[in-house]
């Protein structure tokens, strides 16, 4: 063991906090900035997600509002896609590039696209796997360090961090369909484009931010318990 009060890998850990914090504070900073900026169209998020729907003959899903903000989603399991307060009624350009954003994942889902597919048949196992990993490692470690319990516990940790991996493709798939709608579809002009563009390349960043995250942690879980019987 590296010692009660000093653990060098928590590092990791820091450094995946610092990874994540920068890339929260810059979407929320960038979305800002722009859902200052009030769309030419003057539609709203719900009206922008509702014709998108439309377009796409996509009658079954339901928008609604929900509280918070940059809370928005799209729930395959209902067919709802839900819109934060600060996206339903907004007519800033930041909004509608989310609530389209948020449309492309219904896009996938009426359209059958492969990495939601997977994303969504392997999430029960992956909220399993973090549920369980490390309690698992904890039970290997106090029986005698038992290596079998202890990699299990690991192997369910990298469940978290190939569900992230599958999900960066869907993600940005999602905002790329948003721009090609709304510039094809004239929902947005030229000049406006590209701040949706910078909104989602952003809120795409924090998925990168949660992969990389993950990584550390899961490469720190390795470095202190995955050393198997060399430790004495």
């Amino acid at each position: 063991m590296y010692g009660f009060f000093f653990d060098p890998t928590f590092i990791l850990v820091i450094a995946g906090l610092v990874i994540s914090m920068i890339a929260s504070a810059h979407v929320n900073s960038t979305f800002r900035r722009y859902d200052e900026v009030r769309s030419t169209s003057g539609i709203t998020g719900a009206q922008a997600a509702q014709a998108i729907l439309d377009g796409a003959g996509i009658t079954d899903v339901r928008i609604q509002q929900v509280a918070g903000n940059l809370t928005d989603n799209y729930n395959s399991g209902d067919l709802t896609l839900s819109l934060s307060e600060s996206t339903y009624n907004s007519t800033s350009v930041a909004a509608i590039g989310v609530a389209a954003h948020e449309v492309g994942h219904a896009i996938q889902h009426h359209t059958g696209y492969l990495p939601l597919k997977i994303r969504t048949g392997i999430f029960p196992l992956v909220n399993i796997g973090s549920n369980l990993s490390f309690p698992i490692i904890l039970i290997g470690v106090l029986l005698s360090w038992n290596q079998t319990l202890i990699n299990i516990g690991i192997w369910a940790f990298a469940l978290v961090l190939i569900f992230q991996l599958v999900t960066l493709p869907v993600e940005f798939n999602a905002s790329a369909r948003a721009l090609n709608i709304l510039r094809n579809d004239g929902l947005l002009t030229s000049e406006e484009v590209p701040m949706v563009k910078s909104v989602l390349t952003a809120a795409a960043l924090t998925y990168v931010a949660a992969v990389l995250s993950t990584f550390l942690q899961l490469l720190r879980l390795v470095l202190l318990f995955g050393g198997g019987n060399d430790r004495d």
